[in-house]
């Protein structure tokens, strides 16, 4: 996962309000349900000795956008807001939290968020009718950005004119679908070659879905996933197209999880992985981490950090080396500040794959001071 995101939140200054909570709004007492909820929240922070400013912003952004329209339709959110009150990250997550989290620290407590973000899989979606097609299109870092591609509506019906012009209409109706949907075919070729897509899901009128498939350039033609159901009409129902562009994102992310796993594995006894705190520490110090790995279930182990995210230390023999002084923090928090300071991507892996480790590296480079720990 890409978590240049996160940069905005270690720009700020701490502490922070960091928030995962529930905020379905699909019941007739949704209003008051979800303000109880985020009036529970608001008592936590309080309770933990956050000011007024940040709990009002916790709440006023909680409360924001779910009247019943399309934002009514979020399960869950993150909220990150700073100790000034400025909101630095939010988020929507892949569904409710089974319970909320409201937590007032020094440094803030992502790795509950991370583990809950909405798919950041790159994709296209495309709906299609022989006009052209809504395409959807989410980046790495889950932007969403929508738009229409519109053809020609002349000649667009084949007609049994009969006569010496029935095959020319016919044609020419054809002629037009492919045209169309040509325009379709190149915005998804133009988008394929910007963004690193990793699917393009074609849904909508079977006509239009085989001549996109047949048209399909070299640079995605290896990605179309092709479904039945879904239009572009008037009322036409789009949880079927959402719900298994959702499955493809899953699918992704389990096998990005997988290969991030086996490569850890693999990698180390070429000295391109290490596994263990110690180790990885060391690394994120030297910059060599390309991915951090990190167990989805972490203990309440510490780091010492010093004046910047990569001066790091699992005891003070280790800050003494460094010539500082250090900071005790919750050695996950640590972990995706340093990750997030050297642009090395964070990929979350339950427990039992890193061996009960509690996190693992990928290397971008070894030298002769590297120990994977073996």
């Amino acid at each position: 996962m890409d978590v240049s995101f996160l940069q905005p939140v270690f720009a700020a200054s701490g502490p922070y309000a960091t928030v995962c909570a529930d905020v379905t709004h699909t019941t007739e007492n949704a209003d008051a349900e979800l303000e109880l909820r985020v009036r529970a929240i608001a008592e936590q922070l309080t309770e933990q000795g956050a000011p007024e400013a940040v709990v009002e912003a916790v709440r006023a952004r909680l409360l924001e956008g779910n009247d019943g329209g399309a934002a009514g339709t979020l399960r869950g959110r993150a909220v990150v807001v700073s100790a000034d009150g400025s909101v630095v990250l939010d988020e929507v997550l892949a569904d409710a939290p089974g319970q909320a989290l409201a937590v007032w620290s020094p440094q803030p407590d992502l790795l509950p968020v991370l583990r809950r973000l909405a798919g950041r899989v790159p994709h296209a979606v495309v709906v299609a009718d022989r006009v052209g097609a809504d395409v959807s299109v989410v980046g790495a870092s889950g932007e969403v950005d929508e738009k229409q591609v519109e053809g020609d509506t002349f000649h667009m019906r084949k007609v049994k004119v009969g006569g010496w012009a029935h095959n020319t209409y016919m044609h020419t109706a054809e002629n037009q679908w492919e045209e169309n949907l040509g325009r379709v075919a190149d915005e998804v070729g133009s988008l394929a070659r910007r963004l690193p897509l990793r699917f393009v899901l074609l849904a909508g009128d079977v006509r239009a879905r085989q001549i996109l498939s047949d048209t399909a350039a070299a640079g995605w033609s290896d990605l179309v996933v092709s479904m039945e159901e879904g239009g572009r009409a008037a009322g036409a129902d789009r949880e079927p197209v959402d719900r298994r562009a959702a499955e493809l994102v899953a699918e992704h992310e389990a096998r990005d999880v997988a290969e991030a796993v086996e490569k850890v594995q693999g990698a180390s006894a070429h000295g391109l992985s290490v596994t263990g705190t110690e180790h990885v520490v060391e690394a994120l110090r030297k910059g060599q981490v390309e991915t951090l790995v990190l167990a989805d279930e972490q203990e309440d182990d510490t780091l010492l950090v010093g004046g910047s995210p990569l001066e790091l230390g699992v005891k003070q023999q280790d800050m003494d080396a460094l010539g500082i002084h250090g900071q005790v923090v919750p050695a996950d928090r640590a972990l995706v500040e340093a990750a997030v300071a050297s642009a090395a991507a964070v990929v979350i892996a339950p427990r039992s794959a890193l061996g009960g480790a509690p996190v693992a590296a990928i290397l971008r480079y070894t030298d002769d001071s590297t120990d994977a720990g073996r």
